[in-house]
């Protein structure tokens, strides 16, 4: 059955009957590929359309043509390397009929976007008050002094707090929160008819994304706004939307009223996209995948997958008693990492931020211990500070007996081979002139393992399959592979000196769900191959409860409380756990 035909028509016979003020029409949008001048089809037959005061979701992996589709609103692809065919009907206008003059009027003033990424949008050499204030003079015929006024106003109205501070604050000033409010104040500063804000919250705390999201709803219902919100996450969507459309590969295979399809989804695409986000209701050895819904075989698998996939109570107690017999790999007691902030007559230091303050914990052989907390909580510079990244203030740091914090710089490099990490961000953390294959084989010489750079060839190209990437990689760039594929080069490189202990630092937190679900259970399966201990971080509490033994929550340097997961979820002794669990997306509409 074709699901996706019968959800289009339905959608479409039911919103073109009524007063929308946008209709997207069999929408085709082509790439120019500069090297064979080939064109590439990227988004095929897209309809859909929004009324006033509505939220169209629209949800999709990376790629799936969700952000093309929202840009060619905005008519802001380049005109000599993209075709665009259908209609964007905008109240009676085509967009796609309008000279480049004539689309400025929209931009702007009646159609404002919200990009994913506040700290690439906002320039770095102006202030935030100044940016928002440019905005203003340019589409309104007013003074400098006005502007100024109307930008404070929405700085207030978006909630920022010392508006007239951030006024005058650069954007690397502001936490990430606040620079996407700004983002907002400027998409609103011409009181549009239409907001786009695509991926708005992807990289944001779970409690800052549900302030941005309540934010947004306050803002359209009080301006009266159509908002199209674009995200690769379900969750986020049922938060927010009240029609969803769910693109695959550059087309909409399903969408209708978001009660519905969240209940009853009937494409496989979106039944995936709701099954591979863990879920904190459920433990499950194995999360599922995409593709586990389209294989041919789909109906067989899954129900194998739901049959074996479930721990039982017997299963967790003995994998506690196995792991909690036996001595801590890592043992952290009364651990500090201060950093002095304001020195007074001198340069006597008379103030410290106290980004870990006086924390103790232990982690076991073969354990996955998470730890949890909103930006800011200290829990990365924990990480660091245990392997010495950053020198602790105070405390002490012993890793099967040996005191970390007495080794030298030399003993310290060897001792590194035995606890390595996975940063946040693979892109940043591969040396772009490096291929895939020297930037794995560089710790391999360093160390000395191997007797040749043969026998090292040999052994990346076991962890590039290992980790289900291919052969051929090995002589690749990071610049040439998707988010998830750098991910699993960072974890290849983690594995290559063949440690004890991972540190992973919110190792998943930028990736699609569905590529989250491959890396979270490769991690998973890694750790009963090698026997791996892992200190998992996140600001997703739902990620964390699903890999975790432990877990601990951090909040401004110190423990609020720590247990085994489902008794801090199910029962939360402090009021910020709380907070982050009312907070994760989906708790609601999902269940």
């Amino acid at each position: 059955m074709n699901f996706a035909f019968l959800n289009s028509a339905g959608f479409i016979l039911n919103h073109y009957l009524g007063s929308q003020m946008l209709k997207v029409k069999n929408l085709d949008i082509q790439f120019l590929n500069k090297e064979d001048k080939s064109w590439f089809k990227a988004v095929s037959n897209v309809n859909f359309g929004i009324e006033k005061g509505k939220v169209l979701g629209i949800v999709g992996e990376s790629g799936s043509g969700k952000s093309v589709t929202s840009f060619s609103i905005m008519r802001l692809h380049d005109p000599q390397g993209t075709k665009i065919e259908g209609n964007i009907d905008f109240e009676h206008i085509n967009l796609l009929s309008l000279s480049a003059e004539e689309i400025r009027k929209y931009r702007g003033n009646k159609i404002a976007m919200i990009f994913q990424e506040p700290m690439t949008s906002l320039n770095p050499v102006f202030t935030c008050g100044y940016q928002v204030k440019e905005a203003i003079m340019l589409h309104q015929n007013v003074n400098k002094h006005i502007a100024k006024e109307k930008t404070i106003a929405l700085f207030k109205e978006v909630q920022l707090p010392r508006p007239e501070q951030i006024f005058d604050s650069y954007p690397h000033q502001l936490s990430g929160g606040q620079k996407q409010r700004v983002m907002i104040a400027m998409a609103l500063s011409c009181n549009p008819e239409l907001l786009i804000a695509d991926e708005p919250t992807t990289a944001l705390d779970v409690t800052v994304q549900q302030t941005i999201l309540q934010l947004l709803l306050k803002l359209k219902e009080e301006r009266g706004m159509a908002m199209i919100f674009i995200s690769h996450d379900l969750a986020v969507i049922s938060e927010i939307a009240d029609e969803v459309a769910v693109m695959y590969k550059g087309q909409i295979v399903e969408q209708g009223a978001a009660a519905t399809l969240f209940n009853t989804p009937q494409h496989p695409y979106t039944k995936g996209l709701l099954a591979c986000r863990p879920s904190p209701q459920r433990l499950l050895k194995k999360l599922p995948v995409v593709a586990d819904f389209l294989n041919d075989n789909k109906d067989t698998a899954l129900a194998h997958l739901l049959e074996v996939n479930s721990y039982t109570s017997a299963e967790i107690a003995q994998r506690r008693d196995q792991l909690y017999s036996q001595p801590p790999l890592l043992q952290v007691k009364q651990l500090c990492t201060w950093y002095p902030v304001n020195k007074g007559l001198f340069g006597k230091t008379n103030s410290y931020v106290k980004a870990v303050d006086d924390i103790s914990f232990d982690v076991f052989p073969g354990e996955t211990l998470g730890l949890v907390g909103e930006s800011g909580c200290g829990k990365t510079t924990l990480g660091r500070s245990i392997l010495r990244l950053v020198e602790p203030t105070s405390g002490q740091l012993l890793f099967d007996g040996t005191d970390l914090g007495s080794l030298n710089t030399t003993t310290l490099r060897k001792m590194r081979k035995d606890i390595q990490i996975i940063f946040q961000d693979p892109y940043s953390s591969l040396n772009p002139r490096l291929t895939v294959g020297n930037a794995l084989m560089e710790p391999l010489q360093v160390h000395g393992m191997f007797e040749n750079n043969e026998q090292r060839r040999a052994h990346v190209l076991n962890l590039l399959k290992r980790v289900d990437l291919k052969p051929e990689y090995f002589n690749r760039y990071p610049h040439e592979f998707s988010g998830g594929q750098r991910q699993r080069i960072v974890i290849a490189r983690a594995l290559a000196l063949q440690p004890r202990f991972i540190i992973c630092d919110e190792s998943v937190s930028a990736l699609d769900v569905s590529v989250q679900a491959q890396v979270l259970n490769l991690l998973r399966e890694l750790q009963q191959e090698f026997g791996l201990t892992y200190i998992f971080i996140s600001h997703d509490l739902a990620v964390v409860k699903h890999i975790s033994d432990r877990m601990l929550v951090m909040n401004k340097g110190k423990i609020e409380e720590q247990g085994f997961p489902e008794d801090i979820y199910h029962n939360p002794l402090a009021d910020y756990t709380k907070r982050l669990i009312a907070a994760i997306p989906g708790n609601r509409a999902l269940g």
